[in-house]
């Protein structure tokens, strides 16, 4: 026990960063106004079965850019139970990942994930869900030119009314939503895009979720007509346990800017009457040093008026006589 503790508090010693890269690095890991893609953690339990170890490697598969991915079992991650989040709160702040997926394996609860978002590297929400009638990848036939690409944005389809009306399905969307949507971008080719995740509410515990490649078609318009090819996992999702946000912990985390800060303009006033008005430096002209340009035809032409000038003087002047020695 003594040990157990001391080690938590190892895991929770705060660090203060000494140089400014380090102070750089833990400015990038804290909580931002503006969110950006968020990285993947992966663990194992204590007790995985086969199923579950398919599901957690080809989770990682499709989000291989921005997961990190662990192998070794862990004893003291428990999510939902007092205590056990210690390792895992201490993993997110080691990895910088504010997104994990835990799987374990159970008499009580068979093939069981839990899919949990941290703020500020502290457990913020959990869900958790039975993985049932999976589908691995390699079960599927379908024309290998049409395999999404590693790093493509895809389409998240939502299907049934439950994702709006049942409390429980609508946490589960938004926590899979934070886990598949990847880098936040503000335009998209659509040349791009090249897959889709769909998931469909069967039931108000049940969800199909099923991973599909888009296959674009002429449709005698701009915009192309898709077809869904499905290339997998497949599997359902049957909700167990969630633990929804702590209100005021809610708030901190959803707090937003109502304008984005604007940069401050230099040299610029406005003016009720005249609008915007820029100021320009411009230095001291010093005229009496600036060079002139040669001009080499207007010199010549000088030169060769005062060549025939000359001839001219020449012919008309007396000519001199020679003396008698």
């Amino acid at each position: 026990t003594t040990t157990a503790y001391s080690l938590s508090l190892a895991m929770l010693e705060i660090k203060t960063a000494k140089t400014r890269k380090g102070k750089r690095e833990l400015e990038k890991r804290a909580p931002k106004l503006v969110e950006s893609g968020k990285k993947t953690l992966i663990l194992h339990g204590t007790k995985t079965s086969g199923v579950l170890n398919a599901v957690l490697a080809q989770i990682y598969h499709l989000k291989k850019n921005d997961a990190v991915k662990y192998s070794r079992k862990n004893e003291n991650v428990k999510p939902f139970e007092a205590g056990g989040e210690t390792s895992l709160e201490f993993f997110s702040l080691k990895t910088d990942c504010s997104i994990f997926v835990y799987g374990s394996h159970s008499k009580k609860r068979p093939d069981n994930l839990v899919i949990g978002r941290t703020y500020d590297h502290h457990i913020y929400d959990l869900v958790e869900v039975g993985v049932e009638n999976f589908k691995p990848m390699e079960s599927f036939s379908y024309d290998k030119k049409l395999s999404p690409k590693e790093g493509s944005k895809p389409f998240i389809v939502f299907i049934g009314e439950g994702f709006e009306a049942v409390h429980e399905l609508k946490h589960l969307k938004e926590v899979l939503l934070d886990l598949l949507r990847g880098e936040v971008v503000e335009n998209l080719n659509l040349a791009g895009v090249d897959r889709a995740y769909v998931c469909a509410a069967l039931s108000p515990n049940r969800v199909l979720f099923t991973h599909c490649a888009l296959r674009l078609k002429k449709s005698g318009t701009v915009v192309p007509r898709m077809e869904l090819v499905e290339v997998g996992p497949s599997m359902d999702f049957v909700i167990r346990r969630h633990r929804p946000p702590n209100e005021s912990l809610r708030k901190e985390a959803m707090k937003t800017t109502r304008e984005k800060p604007k940069k401050k303009e230099k040299n610029v006033k406005r003016d009720e009457l005249k609008g915007k008005i820029g100021s320009i430096y411009i230095p001291d002209q010093k005229v009496g040093e600036t060079a002139l340009p040669y001009k080499a035809k207007g010199v010549k032409r000088e030169r060769r008026e005062a060549k025939r000038k000359n001839d001219k003087d020449g012919e008309n002047a007396p000519k001199r006589q020679k003396e008698d020695s």
